[in-house]
């Protein structure tokens, strides 16, 4: 369940009335519940004099030598209804953020004219429409952004993403394989590739569906687009992910926004997120 401080995102959430829209607002600007687990240490950390985790540390790698992306990962920058990221440093791409994935370019994002429009219509009907209003799966940038955590599985072959939000899955295919040449239904996670770049884990996606969203306000992505993320791993608790959106039929020219990630440690996992559990939301009644 998500909603912002006035409920006008989730239009389930917004007909509910007065206390379920300040139980949704809570939920959403809360950290992940975690007392559900015990309270054991993370395996594979490294630890301080103390006991404590020493995230600092180099990050882990696996028996081929490459740096190890696996974990718990939550999103460490600001989710941006109100207002956009820090500035970032010198020679760096801006920071997404989860509402608005604009909020940190000062020139705005280089939108077609058709797809500006597109945008200011979603934003004009609050959103009502985002796939995640009707427990439909979240886009890429959506679940990078999101306030819910995501678990990294990662072997030699194959990378799998687990994220608590809607229960969404991910397949990250690393050996060697090429994307379908033809494929007569587009997949909402798109089709993912990737391969080492040195220490670099470089993603490449396809095959989208051509009706999806970036963020919440609705900056798009069709069809026609390629999503390209850098994955660096650069202490035990850091990710740092740079992703380049390169979609000719919706902007003018390829953009980047980095992603930062915090290791979640000691007693905490995913727990369940069923969104259609008991829902009765019909987006067709909405006008």
């Amino acid at each position: 369940m998500v909603a912002g401080g006035d409920g006008s995102y989730n239009p389930r959430v917004k007909r509910a009335g007065t206390a379920a829209l300040a139980y949704a607002a809570v939920l959403f600007l809360t950290p992940p519940v975690t007392a559900q687990w015990p309270r054991q240490q993370t395996p594979g950390v490294p630890r301080n004099a103390d006991g404590s985790p020493n995230l600092t540390a180099p990050a882990p790698r696996t028996p081929d030598g490459k740096p190890d992306l696996s974990g718990l990962w939550n999103y460490a920058g600001v989710l941006g209804f109100r207002g956009g990221p820090p500035p970032s440093p010198p020679g760096t791409p801006v920071e997404a953020t989860f509402w608005n994935i604009e909020a940190g370019f000062k020139e705005g994002l280089p939108f077609q004219p058709w797809a500006a429009e597109l945008r200011k219509q979603r934003m004009a009907a609050e959103s009502k429409d985002n796939p995640d209003a009707a427990c439909l799966p979240l886009g890429h940038m959506q679940l990078h952004t999101h306030s819910q955590p995501r678990k990294i599985i990662q072997t030699r072959d194959l990378i799998v993403i687990l994220y608590e939000a809607n229960a969404g899955l991910r397949q990250i295919f690393l050996d060697g394989r090429a994307a379908p040449s033809s494929d007569p239904q587009p997949w909402w996670y798109g089709y993912s590739r990737g391969r080492w770049d040195g220490d670099t884990l470089v993603v490449e996606t396809t095959h989208f569906r051509d009706d999806g969203w970036l963020d919440v306000n609705g900056a798009p992505l069709t069809a026609a687009g390629t999503l390209t993320e850098r994955f660096r791993r650069p202490s035990v608790g850091r990710l740092e992910i740079d992703v380049t959106i390169d979609d000719p039929k919706a902007y003018t020219r390829p953009w980047t926004v980095r992603v930062n990630q915090r290791l979640l440690v000691d007693g905490t996992d995913l727990i369940e997120f069923v969104c259609q559990e008991n829902q009765k939301f019909n987006p067709a009644a909405i006008k």
